[in-house]
C-alpha cells in the first residue's frame, strides 16, 4: 500500500488555546522573568544565594535568547534586598609614596571624607600663612631674637672690656673683628706704637694675643648658639603650625572617630605640615621671609594634594549591592590602573591617579562579563582568576606583567574582593575552559544552561502572549491583536524548527514585533494585527534573501540542472540547506549514481576529492553495507558505483542525502526510472530505515519554490523522514498547495515506502529463503547483482585458468 501523502490540516500548526481570551495584549500583564527558563532561572538562583567559594555563574546559551537581559534583571533584584558595600579610598602613603593607603568607609562616608580633606586643604591655604603672619607669632619670633643677639653679643662685650682695661680697642670690621692697641680711645698707629717702650710693646703683644684666643673660643661658640636659636625657632614654628592645623584636624578628628585609618591620615598630615613649614625655614634667611614663602607653597596644588583623598569607589546609603557590566574587560578596565602625567618631560604620578576598575566598582556585589571578549584581551582572564583565588583586586600594570621595564609607578594597597561574577558565553567556549583550564570549574562552578527552544504548553503560550505584550509596551508600541500574537507565535514555532515547541530566541521574537509595529504604523492601523506580523516576515525574507533569489534564477534560467518532471534512470533530486547568516534556505541538487561489475565499491566522487566531509562519507559508506546486508547475503557484493552532488562546487557535509544517494544507487543497479517531479531527503541505516534530518522545513519549501516557478501539475512533493513530520511548520502558500492537492509531502520510515513512491512498483519483501519477487523493484536489484556476482565469478574463473595454463587456443 503506498504512503499516503500528509494532509494541511495534519501539518498546520496550533493556535492559542481558547481558554486564552484576550482581544490585544494591551489586555495581558507584563511577563517578569524569561520565557520558559525554568531550569536557567533555579541555577543563577542558586548561584546568587549560594556564598561559598567558587559558586560563580557561567550563563551559556544560543544568541538571542535574552541572557545579558535576564541576568542583569535578576541580579538587580537580589541586589536590592543585599546590604549596600564599603567605600573605598586611596590615600598618600607619607611613609612610602609608591604604596598608596587603602581606607574602607561605611557606604556614603566616602565622598563626605573627600569633601572634608579638600575642605582642610582649602582652610589650610589660608590659614597657615595668617598663623605666621600673626603678632604673637612675630612677638615669639623677637624675643627669640633677642635673646640670642644677647646672647651673642654679651661675651663680646667681655672681651672688649678687657681689652680696654689693658688699653687695647676690640675693632669689628667687613672681615671679621681685630684688635689694636689705643690710647683713651685713640688707635696707635703703625708708626706710634714702634715709638713706644719695647716692655710695653710686649705686654700688648702678650695682651693682644690672649685676647685673641678669647675672643676665638666665643666665635667657637657661635654656631651653636644659631643652631639652638634654629631649633627654638622650629619649635615656635611647630607649635604654631600644629595650632594652625590642629584646630582644622580636631573637627575631622571628632567625625571621623570611627575610622582608625583616616585618623592615621590625619595625624599624619599634621606631622607632613610640621616637615614642610621646617623644609622652608631651613632654605630661608630668617623667619621674616616664612609666610610669603609659605603662601607660595601651599599655592602648589600638587603639593595639597598629598593630603586629599582619592575616592576610588562610592555607593549611595542604603543603595543595596552594586550589578556592573563590563562590556570591554581588559586588564585596566578590570582591576584598574594608575595614570600618568608629564611634568618637565617626564611622566609621574601619584595616588591620586590611581582608577577604579570594574572588580573595585562591583565589589560587595555583582560583576557581569562576555567571556569571549575577557579571553581575547591579554592577561584578563589570568587576573581575573588571580582577584577570585586571592579574595583582593591588585593593580598591575601589563609591563610588569610582561616582566618588562616600565615607567616608575605606583603599588596600591591591594583592595578585599568580595563579588558574584557571572560569564556569559556559549557551549563550546565553556566546553574548551573545562577542557583546558583544570581552574574554571572550581572557580565557576555553577553552569546556567539556556534552552534553545522550549516545548509548547498552554501555559507556555500564555506566557509567550505576556511576552509579546511586554515588548510592545516597553518600546511603546501599539497593542497586538490576538491573530497578530498567534502569527507571532507560529512564526517562533518556524524558527525552532518543530512544530511542538518554539524558539528561545528573545532577539528575533522582539525584532518581529518591533517590524510588525512599524508595518501597521505605515498602514495607519492603531492595533498590529496578523497581515501586519506577515508583511515584517516578508520584508525580513525579502533582505536576507539575495543569495536564494539567485539560486533560484539560475534552475529557471537552466544554468543549474534540476528536472522536475518525467523519469530517469540513477537520478534523484536531493535537498539541502544553505545558510546566509542567520537565514536558511532550501535549494534541490541533482544526485546520480552510475555503476559496473566491480569489487563491491562505493566511491564518494565528492570524497574522492576532498569535498565532502566526513559525515556525508560515512552515510555512503553505509550504503555498501545496506546492499550486501539485503542483497547479498550468499553472494559477494560484485559492482563498482559512483556517487555524485551534480554541479556542487562547495563542500558537502552531513548524511541528510544518504537516502537519496541510496534510490538514485538502486534505480543505477536495477535499471528502474525515477519519478524527477519528487524530491528526497533523509539520511538511512545499514538496515534500510529512513532517520530524521535537520532543516526538514527549509528543504521541503526550496524544492516547492522551484517547482511553482514552473508550474504546479499536482504530482509534485517531498519525500521527508516520518519521524520528521513534527519538525515541519510550513509557509501558509506551501499549505495551501497542500490543501489543494497540487502539492504533496509524503512521510516514509523505510527505504522500501520511498521505493515505491519514486518507481511506482512494489517494494517487495523477501520470502523464507530471503528471495525477492521477480516484479518487484527489490527483485530486479537482486537480479541485478546476482548477475554481476556471477559475472565476477567467471570473470575470476577465467584469470584462474590464465594462470594454470595460459590462454586457450
Amino acid at each position: 500500500m503506498p504512503t499516503a501523502p500528509l494532509s494541511a490540516t495534519s501539518l498546520r500548526p496550533r493556535g492559542l488555546a481558547r481558554e486564552m481570551a484576550f482581544e490585544t495584549t494591551a489586555e495581558l500583564e507584563d511577563l517578569e522573568g524569561p520565557l520558559g527558563q525554568a531550569r536557567a532561572t533555579e541555577a543563577l538562583r542558586l548561584a546568587v544565594s549560594v556564598g561559598g567559594e567558587g559558586y560563580n555563574a557561567y550563563v551559556m546559551g544560543p544568541p538571542g535568547a535574552g541572557k545579558r537581559t535576564f541576568v542583569m534583571r535578576m541580579l538587580g533584584r537580589a541586589a536590592l534586598d543585599a546590604p549596600t558595600p564599603s567605600d573605598w579610598c586611596y590615600l598618600n602613603g607619607f611613609a612610602d609614596p609608591r604604596r598608596p593607603r587603602r581606607v574602607e568607609l561605611p557606604p556614603g562616608r566616602g565622598r563626605e571624607l573627600r569633601a572634608d580633606l579638600d575642605r582642610l586643604v582649602a582652610e589650610l591655604r589660608d590659614a597657615l600663612p595668617s598663623a605666621f603672619e600673626s603678632r604673637d607669632y612675630h612677638a615669639r619670633v623677637q624675643i627669640l631674637e633677642k635673646e640670642r643677639d644677647e646672647a651673642r653679643e654679651a661675651p663680646i662685650d667681655e672681651i672688649r672690656r678687657r681689652a680696654e682695661e689693658r688699653g687695647i680697642a676690640l675693632l669689628h670690621g667687613p672681615i671679621g673683628f681685630a684688635f689694636a692697641p689705643a690710647n683713651k680711645g685713640e688707635i696707635i698707629g703703625p708708626d706710634a706704637f714702634q715709638t713706644l717702650p719695647e716692655e710695653v710693646q710686649e705686654r700688648l703683644r702678650r695682651d693682644i694675643g690672649e685676647l685673641q684666643n678669647q675672643l676665638a673660643e666665643v666665635l667657637r661658640t657661635m654656631p651653636d648658639l644659631e643652631r639652638r636659636h634654629r631649633e627654638r625657632v622650629k619649635e615656635v614654628n611647630d607649635d604654631v603650625t600644629v595650632r594652625a592645623a590642629g584646630a582644622l584636624l580636631h573637627e575631622l578628628r571628632r567625625r571621623y572617630a570611627d575610622v582608625p585609618a583616616v585618623l592615621e591620615h590625619l595625624d599624619a598630615v599634621q606631622v607632613d605640615l610640621v616637615e614642610r613649614v621646617h623644609e622652608l625655614f631651613a632654605a630661608l634667611d630668617g623667619a621674616a621671609e616664612l609666610p610669603a614663602a609659605l603662601r607660595k607653597l601651599l599655592a602648589d596644588t600638587p603639593v595639597l594634594r598629598r593630603y586629599v583623598a582619592n575616592l576610588l569607589v562610592e555607593h549611595a546609603a542604603h543603595g543595596g549591592a552594586p550589578v556592573v557590566h563590563e562590556d570591554l574587560p581588559s586588564l585596566s578596565n578590570l582591576s584598574g590602573h594608575v595614570e600618568h602625567h608629564v611634568h618637565m618631560g617626564t611622566l609621574v604620578t601619584d595616588f591620586t591617579l590611581v582608577r577604579a576598575g570594574a572588580l573595585h566598582r562591583a565589589n560587595g556585589g555583582y560583576l557581569v562579563l562576555d567571556a569571549r571578549k575577557l579571553l581575547v584581551q591579554p592577561f584578563a582572564w589570568d587576573a581575573l582568576k588571580r582577584a577570585i583565588r586571592a579574595r583582593e583586586i591588585r593593580i598591575d600594570p601589563a609591563e610588569r606583567l610582561l616582566g618588562v621595564m616600565g615607567t616608575s609607578t605606583l603599588e596600591p594597597e591591594p583592595i578585599p574582593l568580595h563579588v558574584k561574577i557571572v560569564l556569559l558565553g556559549d557551549r563550546v567556549l565553556y566546553q574548551l575552559l573545562s577542557l583546558l583550564d583544570p581552574e574554571f570549574s572550581q572557580l565557576f562552578k555553577v553552569e546556567v544552561d539556556f534552552e534553545d527552544e522550549l516545548p509548547r504548553t498552554p501555559e507556555l503560550d500564555r506566557d509567550f502572549a505576556r511576552l509579546v505584550a511586554t515588548i510592545g509596551r516597553r518600546e511603546r508600541l501599539p497593542p497586538f491583536d490576538r491573530g497578530a500574537v498567534e502569527r507571532v507565535l507560529q512564526e517562533a514555532t518556524r524558527r525552532a524548527g518543530d512544530s511542538t515547541r518554539i524558539t528561545a530566541d528573545a532577539g528575533a521574537i522582539h525584532d518581529l514585533v518591533t517590524e510588525a509595529a512599524h508595518a501597521a504604523a505605515g498602514e495607519g492601523r492603531a492595533t498590529v494585527t496578523a497581515r501586519d506580523v506577515r508583511a515584517a516576515i516578508d520584508a525580513q525574507e525579502r533582505r536576507a534573501g539575495r543569495l536564494r533569489d539567485r539560486v533560484d534564477e539560475e534552475i529557471r534560467r537552466g544554468t543549474l540542472l534540476v528536472e522536475t518532471a518525467g523519469a530517469r534512470v540513477g537520478q534523484v533530486n536531493g535537498l539541502s540547506v544553505m545558510m546566509t547568516g542567520r537565514r536558511a534556505f532550501g535549494r534541490p541538487s541533482r544526485i546520480t549514481a552510475r555503476m559496473r561489475l566491480g569489487r563491491g565499491e562505493v566511491v564518494d566522487i565528492e570524497r574522492e576529492v576532498e569535498l565532502g566531509g566526513p559525515i556525508h562519507s560515512k552515510g555512503v559508506l553505509i550504503l555498501a553495507g545496506f546492499l550486501g546486508g539485503r542483497y547479498c547475503s550468499a553472494a559477494p557484493l560484485a559492482l563498482a558505483a559512483t556517487l555524485v552532488f551534480e554541479q556542487s562546487y562547495g563542500g558537502v557535509e552531513g548524511d541528510s542525502a544518504s537516502s537519496a544517494e541510496l534510490y538514485a544507487l538502486l534505480s543505477a543497479i536495477s535499471g528502474v526510472p525515477l519519478r524527477q517531479s519528487l524530491a528526497v531527503t533523509g539520511s538511512v541505516d545499514q538496515i534500510g530505515n529512513v532517520q530524521a534530518v535537520g532543516g526538514v522545513t527549509e528543504k521541503v519549501e526550496g524544492f516547492f519554490e522551484v517547482c511553482r516557478a514552473r508550474g504546479l501539475r499536482g504530482d509534485e512533493g517531498v519525500l521527508v523522514p516520518a519521524s520528521n513530520v513534527p519538525h515541519l511548520v510550513l509557509r501558509d502558500e506551501v499549505l495551501a498547495a497542500i490543501q489543494e492537492g497540487s502539492f504533496r509531502v509524503y512521510p516514509v520510515a523505510t527505504i522500501d515506502q520511498g521505493i515505491e513512491l519514486l518507481s511506482g512498483l512494489p517494494a517487495g519483501a523477501p520470502d523464507a529463503s530471503g528471495a525477492f519477487p521477480h516484479d518487484s523493484f527489490n527483485g530486479r536489484v537482486a537480479a541485478r547483482l546476482a548477475e554481476l556476482a556471477a559475472a565476477a565469478r567467471a570473470f575470476a574463473a577465467g584469470g584462474d585458468r590464465d594462470g594454470q595454463g595460459g590462454r586457450p587456443r
